[in-house]
């Protein structure tokens, strides 16, 4: 992720004002970061078929609504505002997906591996409400990776800015998200009981 320079001074600023109840900073710190916010809502839909009813700029805009509600929630720097903004769009595509009127785990479809899961698409809301059932089991059982997951796959942040975000070394994050995903596919690939 890049911004120009100094901005991302200007970013923490503005979201520690919004924190202290600035709602215009909100405003200020989302024409900063607007692209990059627009590039995570396009990588959740970056492979949708064309005029699928849910557009990158849509659910952005949807993000920035249900964002602008949390005023007060206190943002240490932008890569955390990121990480929650992609936490907020992949609520989004999951109320989307279970509107659709998506039955629970499939119903007999057959599993995808992990990495195709996360195209969401609307013919596979299925595999994503799946994703998204695993990973909150994951978090349940282990918070920092389904943390890891969430950011690496959902908020677009690379080894060493999730690195950063949680407080860990790359290395780290690294193992973290093999075993993460090695335990989502196997959770995603088991038959409902």
């Amino acid at each position: 992720m890049s911004l120009i320079a100094g901005a991302q001074g200007d970013v923490t600023l503005f979201l520690e004002q919004w924190s202290h109840g600035d709602r215009a900073a909100l405003d200020a710190a989302t024409r900063i970061v607007y692209a990059e916010l627009r590039s995570i809502a396009d990588s959740y839909l970056k492979r949708e078929r064309v005029g699928h009813t849910l557009q990158p700029t849509a659910l952005l805009h949807e993000a920035w609504l249900l964002l602008a509600k949390e005023q007060g929630s206190n943002f240490e720097n932008r890569r955390k505002f990121f990480a929650f903004a992609a936490r907020i769009m992949r609520q989004i595509l999951v109320d989307h997906a279970r509107s659709a009127g998506a039955e629970k785990r499939g119903g007999g479809a057959p599993m995808m591996p992990l990495n195709e899961a996360l195209d969401f698409a609307p013919d596979r809301s299925l595999e994503f409400l799946s994703l998204n059932e695993a990973l909150e089991s994951l978090a349940r059982l282990n918070p920092r990776k389904a943390q890891v997951v969430e950011l690496r796959y959902f908020g677009g942040l690379n080894l060493e800015e999730t690195a950063h975000v949680l407080g860990i070394s790359v290395a780290t994050v690294s193992r973290e998200q093999r075993m993460a995903e090695a335990w989502l596919s196997h959770a995603m690939s088991e038959p409902e009981v």
